[in-house]
């Protein structure tokens, strides 16, 4: 049983000390059969589901019908089993090609204008991007007036860790509609560029988006 294994040696304390590539395939069922039987222990029912399969090709395709014929199975871990099926096809068949590609502030711009420059309070976005300077994701990190001592470092770059991110742009919109930078806006970036060298992700620019126009401070040099 998974009880008399050493603590260290149970598929789930491997998973969140060593990561999901730690375990093999018959300890990932394990996880997610949860139980096994009165007479066989959950790792000896996730090996006899793969063997009934021979492997993980055929159990792709496998209906609920087939996996509950396997004595120890109950249509909840069948359900259980073919929802993660379905979730790994859906991550494998995503199209990377799709995502936004910035190539020049005007990329940048166009990507944020419409939705920033209607509104009333200044939002404060960032943009984490891949090596390809792909878009992996936007997120509005702060709403309200800039201030170097509330942009913190961290809730920036906190996000691209998450993410995986290779550099950051940031943005954010002036509701007067001029966007000339001001002191704050400068003082934020400056702070935002050295600690980004510091952890080794890049702040490719700021821009600072007003009514069908906006600035980038790369451009005026402040980066």
């Amino acid at each position: 049983m998974i009880r008399d294994f050493p603590k260290e040696e149970r598929p789930r304390e491997r998973f969140i000390q060593d990561g999901p590539g730690s375990l093999s395939n018959q300890e990932l069922l394990a996880l997610l059969l949860r139980t096994g039987t009165k007479d066989e222990s959950v790792l000896q029912l996730a090996n006899r589901l793969i063997s009934t399969f021979e492997g993980l090709r055929l159990l792709k395709d496998a209906s609920i019908e087939e996996i509950t014929a396997i004595k120890g199975i109950g249509e909840a871990k069948a359900i259980q089993i073919l929802a993660s099926v379905e979730l790994g096809k859906r991550v494998s068949s995503l199209n990377y090609q799709d995502r936004y590609v910035i190539r020049s502030p005007e990329d940048c711009a166009n990507y944020c204008m419409d939705e920033m420059r209607f509104l009333s309070q200044e939002h404060f976005v960032c943009l984490y991007l891949n090596t390809k300077n792909q878009v992996l994701h936007k997120q509005t990190v702060f709403i309200g007036s800039l201030n170097a001592s509330i942009v913190h470092p961290r809730e920036v770059y906190k996000e691209a860790f998450r993410r995986s991110a290779a550099s950051i742009i940031c943005l954010h919109n002036h509701p007067s509609g001029d966007p000339t930078p001001s002191r704050e806006d400068i003082e934020v970036t400056k702070r935002l560029v050295e600690c980004g060298k510091i952890i080794g992700i890049d702040l490719l620019d700021h821009l600072i988006i007003g009514e069908k126009k906006f600035v980038s401070l790369k451009e005026k040099g402040y980066l």
